[in-house]
């Protein structure tokens, strides 16, 4: 892919391959801040053991799972459910990072780290649930299958950029909506095991979101239209999954991730940080980008606002309802 930067003139194209040579030192000093930083955890240690029991099938012993075995209130079990299945599909989110930024170097050290340590999330609330009896397992194993055989693809693969600006916000997104979920459960057990996979999550948006910052100093203008693309047209990765529009919407109404969430507290503070809408002496497409990008946030703060009267409404209709 050759993309024809205005900063660098007509006779002269960023391509993926030299922005990748250009960012590797970033990445590099980046990973190592991140392994001096990060900490190692033992997801066994976050499961409840003793309250696991044999499922019916090969034990005799075994004991149907019933909702009432759940801890779990209902907006966790869906929310613990999306996000659980968004997991799942790592080796898909491997294969497409693997692709864009490589297997050598600074690149594929980050690529593979980070894909470890996202195998943890996956591992560790799977076995949460299912020691738990939170969510109906065979529901589970089945929406599983169904989402990982219809394999997924990344709206932003079209260029390094677009990839780097897409999970400086979804590793904040993901990091918001695994606290919320926490908080939601009514379960502490939950809430100090998904609290530990949001400080992964945290670290994961650092490191990327200070990538975002080296890319906005070497291609401004490519880069703020990679930003200006992606906040334009964000989507959680498990949008493909079975039912995910129901179980969006329960989640906007519990308070898990919704439109207000979203703007202040994924996109608005990355934006923010890295001071984009204060960037000056833009190119001409830089410039338009930028622009679109301020009125798409204006005009995303006044939806989320409707959505806070609408959700203050309904909280009032369903008091009056109780009193």
């Amino acid at each position: 892919m050759t993309i024809t930067s205005p900063h660098l003139g007509s006779s002269e194209a960023w391509t993926d391959a030299k922005l990748l040579y250009a960012l590797e030192e970033v990445v590099e000093k980046e990973l190592n801040r991140h392994l001096q930083v990060t900490k190692d955890w033992m997801p066994h240690e976050y499961v409840p053991w003793s309250d696991g029991r044999n499922f019916p099938g090969f034990f005799e012993d075994g004991e149907a799972w019933d909702p009432q075995q759940s801890k779990v209130t209902d907006i966790g079990k869906i929310a613990l459910v999306v996000n659980l299945l968004t997991e799942d599909n790592l080796p898909s989110y491997h294969h497409e990072i693997a692709t864009l930024f490589g297997r050598n170097g600074a690149w594929g050290t980050w690529v593979h780290r980070w894909t470890a340590e996202e195998g943890r999330h996956g591992i560790v609330m799977r076995d949460y649930l299912l020691a738990s009896r939170a969510v109906d397992p065979d529901k589970l194993e089945a929406f599983r299958m169904q989402h990982m055989s219809e394999g997924f693809e990344s709206d932003n693969r079209h260029s390094m950029l677009h990839s780097v600006a897409y999970v400086a916000f979804q590793e904040l997104a993901t990091r918001i909506s695994h606290r919320n979920t926490g908080h939601q459960s009514g379960d502490p057990v939950c809430d100090r095991m998904l609290a530990r996979i949001a400080q992964d999550e945290n670290l994961h948006m650092i490191f990327y979101r200070n990538l975002l910052g080296a890319a906005f100093e070497i291609a401004p203008d490519l880069t703020m239209q990679a930003v200006r693309d992606v906040v334009v047209n964000f989507r959680m990765p498990g949008h493909g999954m079975p039912g995910f529009e129901r179980m969006a919407a329960q989640m906007a109404i519990g308070g898990v991730y919704n439109l207000r969430i979203h703007h202040d507290d994924v996109l608005a503070p990355v934006l923010r940080f890295l001071k984009v809408m204060d960037i000056a002496d833009l190119g001409p497409e830089g410039q338009k980008a930028q622009d679109e990008l301020g009125l798409f946030m204006n005009g995303l703060n006044a939806e989320a606002t409707k959505f806070d009267e609408k959700l203050a409404a309904r909280a009032a209709r369903l008091a009056a309802r109780k009193g």
